[in-house]
C-alpha cells in the first residue's frame, strides 16, 4: 500500500483540473472514450467504484484496473489594458502558457465476498489544479503558481438486493495539499516573493444504486459527499534586504479551510442490440460552498485580504455510444458539456477556466479471456474567459482574456483472475 501511495504522489504532482472548478472526472480510460457518459450505470469494470459502487455487482470474480491519463492543457493570457500603477517594474509579458503536461493515475481492485456481496478499493485523484506563469509576467503580484493535489483512498461494498436492484456504499480518506505563490510589492524597497503551502486529511463517503429496468437497460443514481479540509502549513517570504521578517511580510504558520464539494449524478445505459450501446449522464456539483478563500495566521489575523470567489453550482451533461465491432473490439464516442463554476466577474488568474465542450473517442481490446486494454482520447473546447481583476495598487488591475483548450490521452489495463 505504501508503494502504491508513493507512486500516486509522484505521478500526480502536476495536475490540471478538467471538470468544473478544480474537479477531475478522469477516473477511467474506458469511460474517457464516451466522455464519461453513463458513468454510474455502465459498470464495465472496477472503475465503477468511483462512479457508482453498486456497479460492482455486474462484475464477476476478482479484477484489478490500472489507468493513467496524460492531460495537456493550454491557458494563454492576452492583455487588453492591465494597469501597472504602483508596480516597481513595468509589465513583462503575458506569462506564457500557464498550462502544463499532467499525469493522473487510477487504481481499482474488486473481489466477490459472496454471490451477492462485493468488495472494492479505489485509489484515485478526484480534485487537482495547476497553473503556473512566468515569474516576471505582468500579473505576477496576483498569481504565479497555483497547485492543488489530492489522493483519495475509497474502500466500498456493493449488495445485489434482487435481479433488479443493486446498492453500493463507500468511505473516502482524502489527502489534499495546496500551494500558492505570487510576487510581493514592497514599494520603493523592490519586489519579493511569497509562498503559502499546507495539507490535511479529510473524510467523506459515496453511495449508489442501479435499477435494471429491462434486460438491456438500467438507470443509476450516485452521490459523493463533500470533504472538508483544514489545511495546515506555513507562509514564507523572499524579501528585499531592507525588509525585516516582521509585520505583514513575516514568515509563520497558517491555516485555510476548503470544502471539496459533493456531487449527485443520474445515469442511464442501454444495450440497444448486438452492435450498439447508448448511455447518458447528468452530474450536479455543489461548488456554491466555495465563497471565499481566507488564509489565517496562527495569531488569528488574515494573511492579506480574503479572495472573494462566489462560485456557482454546476451541471455536466454527457451522451455516448459504443459500437461492438466484433467480440474483441469495442469502439466508443462521446460528447459532453461542462459548466464552469467561476463567474466572469470573479475570475482570477489562479483559476481562469470557463465552460467547455468535450469530443471523445476510444476503443477497447479484449487481449485474452482475462485481460483487456482500453484507450481513450478527448479534446476539450474551452470558451474564451475574460478577466478584469482589480486588487489595488500593490497588486494591480489585470485586464484581458484567456484562450484555452485541453487534450487528454487515457490508457488502461484490466486483469481478471
Amino acid at each position: 500500500m505504501k508503494k502504491i501511495l508513493l507512486s500516486f504522489v509522484i505521478f500526480s504532482a502536476p495536475i490540471a483540473a478538467q471538470a468544473a472548478g478544480f474537479a477531475l472526472i478522469e477516473q477511467s480510460a474506458s469511460g474517457m472514450g464516451n466522455a464519461f457518459a453513463g458513468g454510474g450505470a455502465v459498470a464495465e469494470d472496477a472503475s465503477t467504484i468511483f462512479f457508482n459502487p453498486a456497479g460492482m455487482t455486474y462484475i464477476e470474480g476478482t479484477q484489478i484496473v490500472g489507468a493513467v491519463h496524460l492531460i495537456n492543457p493550454t491557458a494563454e493570457f492576452n492583455d487588453s489594458g492591465t494597469s501597472t500603477s504602483g508596480f516597481n517594474k513595468p509589465k513583462n509579458g503575458n506569462g506564457e502558457d500557464a498550462g502544463d503536461l499532467s499525469f493522473v493515475p487510477n487504481f481499482y481492485y474488486k473481489r466477490d465476498l459472496t454471490d451477492t456481496l462485493k468488495f472494492g478499493l479505489g485509489i484515485n485523484v478526484p480534485f487537482g489544479l495547476k497553473t503556473e506563469y512566468d515569474k516576471n509576467w505582468l500579473g505576477r503580484f496576483q498569481a504565479v503558481k497555483s497547485e492543488v493535489k489530492t489522493i483519495n483512498i475509497n474502500p466500498a461494498i456493493a449488495f445485489k438486493l434482487n435481479d433488479q436492484l443493486s446498492l453500493g456504499a463507500g468511505v473516502s480518506a482524502m489527502w489534499a495539499q495546496a500551494e500558492l505563490t505570487n510576487a510581493v510589492n514592497f514599494g520603493a524597497a523592490g519586489e519579493g516573493f511569497g509562498k503559502v503551502k499546507g495539507d490535511d486529511w479529510g473524510f467523506g463517503f459515496n453511495l449508489g444504486a442501479i435499477y435494471q429496468v429491462t434486460a438491456n437497460s438500467r438507470l443509476s443514481i450516485a452521490y459523493r459527499s463533500k470533504v472538508e479540509q483544514h489545511l495546515d502549513g506555513d507562509v514564507k517570504f523572499t524579501r528585499p534586504a531592507t525588509i525585516p521578517n516582521a509585520g505583514a511580510a513575516r514568515d509563520g504558520n497558517i491555516t485555510a479551510d476548503v470544502t471539496l464539494p459533493e456531487t449527485f449524478s443520474i445515469s442511464a445505459f442501454s444495450h440497444l442490440n448486438n452492435t450498439w450501446d447508448l448511455m447518458g449522464d447528468i452530474t450536479w456539483t455543489r461548488w456554491s460552498q466555495f465563497q471565499e478563500l481566507a488564509i489565517i495566521r496562527s495569531d488569528g489575523t488574515t494573511l492579506g485580504s480574503p479572495t472573494i470567489e462566489n462560485w456557482d453550482n454546476t451541471l455536466r451533461y454527457s451522451i455516448g455510444t459504443n459500437y461492438h465491432y466484433n467480440d474483441a473490439i469495442t469502439l466508443r464516442a462521446g460528447l459532453a458539456y461542462d459548466e464552469e463554476a467561476v463567474r466572469d466577474e470573479f475570475r482570477t488568474a489562479r483559476i481562469p477556466g470557463n465552460d467547455r465542450k468535450w469530443l471523445s473517442f476510444g476503443a477497447g481490446w479484449q487481449l485474452t479471456p482475462v485481460s483487456k486494454f482500453d484507450l481513450g482520447y478527448a479534446h476539450l473546447f474551452i470558451n474564451d474567459a475574460s478577466i478584469k481583476r482589480d486588487e489595488g495598487l500593490a497588486k494591480g488591475k489585470l485586464i484581458g482574456d484567456y484562450d484555452g483548450s485541453v487534450d487528454i490521452l487515457s490508457l488502461q489495463y484490466t486483469l481478471n483472475f
